[in-house]
């Protein structure tokens, strides 16, 4: 059985941190600290500057994961980056990447899937890799939503930070009779008849649109548990593997009322699952790589750990994986 095993993870937050009390006070919102922290638990998020275009802070997080699996960039044949918020229509971020990374082989393009594009791009890459077709793949999320956001409506404007995180992940053969190791199964699913409740209003064409995020939060959540259950119940049935298996818990850090219900829905305990919300805000698709990456790297998350990911974005789209470090 050929698998895709997670051989290196890296991340990168901008320098800039505003707290909910500094972000009030520079937009001049009427909103609190105490406000903010209890309706999402987030308590300061990470702001680019001009220079940390989402390429830039891609292309960090790929060196990050390249050194941690001590792999250099040149066996990298394939590059798929999750981002809501390219810095071009085209040339493909992802390229972008590319070059920066100085590879000159191989394929590179982007994905669109909202706070569910890195699982989305995890699936992607993880299929390339079983079929062959793939040896060596990076796939990052990478956002700027501070570009995106109305920062006169407090009900979106707190919600979400900027960062990227990247997983590097090598082709391995594996006994059929051996446990497996890696990515174990990925499970997609989208439902465009409630696109009108998570989106930008505006895009490349429509120049009178304010290009900005429009969310109704209620609507969000409450479709946010059910469907999360839904994909990692299949995700565990898959796998003839239950609740009692899981070692962590890494979800989408879109808002700890959703992540607390989660964790609660699998009988895991609050040591079970990994929360960056609070320091990170919503970084959409880089949420995912960057919680790992923290995990992983101040040593919570160990070799042979049973990893569940799933996130819910617009579209709407969610998925989950089962990966085994």
């Amino acid at each position: 059985m050929r698998r895709s095993l997670f051989a290196g993870i890296g991340g990168y937050l901008p320098a800039r941190s505003l707290t909910n009390d500094q972000l009030a006070a520079e937009y001049q919102l009427e909103t609190s600290d105490e406000w903010i922290r209890e309706r999402t638990g987030i308590e300061r998020r990470h702001i680019a500057n001009a220079e940390e275009t989402a390429a830039f802070m891609g292309a960090h997080a790929a060196r990050r994961a390249l050194a941690m699996a001590g792999i250099d960039a040149t066996r990298i044949d394939c590059i798929i980056v999750a981002t809501s918020t390219p810095d071009q229509a085209f040339p493909a971020t992802a390229v972008t990447i590319q070059a920066a990374l100085g590879i000159t082989q191989g394929f590179a393009f982007d994905l669109s899937a909202a706070c569910s594009g890195f699982v989305y791009a995890l699936s992607v890459a993880d299929a390339m890799i079983r079929t062959g077709q793939v040896q060596a793949a990076l796939v990052i999320g990478t956002e700027i939503y501070s570009r995106i956001l109305n920062w006169q409506d407090r009900g979106t404007c707190v919600l979400f930070g900027d960062g990227a995180g990247a997983a590097l992940l090598l082709a391995d053969e594996q006994p059929d009779d051996a446990p497996p190791i890696g990515v174990l199964s990925t499970h997609l699913h989208a439902d465009g008849r409630y696109g009108d409740i998570l989106y930008i209003d505006g895009a490349t064409g429509q120049n009178d649109k304010p290009q900005h995020l429009v969310m109704n939060g209620r609507e969000v959540f409450r479709h946010a548990v059910g469907k999360l259950a839904g994909a990692v119940e299949e995700a565990l049935k898959a796998n003839h593997l239950t609740t009692a298996d899981i070692d962590w818990l890494v979800p989408h850090q879109a808002n700890r009322r959703i992540i607390d219900a989660m964790g609660k829905r699998l009988n895991l305990n609050d040591n079970q699952v990994v929360v960056t919300v609070d320091h990170h805000a919503n970084t959409s698709a880089a949420s995912i790589p960057l919680a790992l990456a923290e995990a992983i790297n101040d040593g919570r998350i160990k070799p042979g750990h049973l990893v569940l990911i799933e996130a819910l974005g617009g579209g709407l789209t969610w998925g989950s994986a089962l990966i085994r470090l």
